[in-house]
């Protein structure tokens, strides 16, 4: 068993409230800073089609896919509204001296952890 490892995403001020960014990693990420100040990080593929969800709309802890509409739950991944049918994978996220850190779930892509 592998112990789970944080990547450094961005600098904290780099993602404004109801904004998102995209990180290259192994599979990119999107890290999504909320209107309420909270921080959440999924892959950033739709799971239907080959789309960044980082340049979706976020509406409070869900984030629309900008191409064909899918609602994703930034807390959970689970798909709120068709076409996408399976789940986003979702990490976890930390500040640490205004740098905030995805620690990259293990489960598969697609997927919830």
């Amino acid at each position: 068993m592998t112990t789970p490892r944080s990547i450094p995403a961005c600098p904290l001020s780099a993602v404004p409230r109801g904004a998102a960014v995209r990180v290259e990693a192994e599979v990119p990420i999107a890290v999504f800073h909320t209107e309420d100040g909270e921080l959440f990080a999924i892959d950033d593929t739709c799971t239907h089609q080959d789309a960044s969800l980082a340049d979706g709309w976020l509406e409070g802890c869900e984030v629309e896919c900008p191409l064909h509409a899918s609602r994703f739950d930034l807390r959970t991944g689970a798909v709120d509204a068709p076409p996408a049918k399976r789940p986003v994978r979702i990490h976890r996220v930390h500040v640490e001296d205004d740098m905030v850190y995805v620690t990259l779930s293990e489960g598969a892509v697609g997927g919830t952890r």
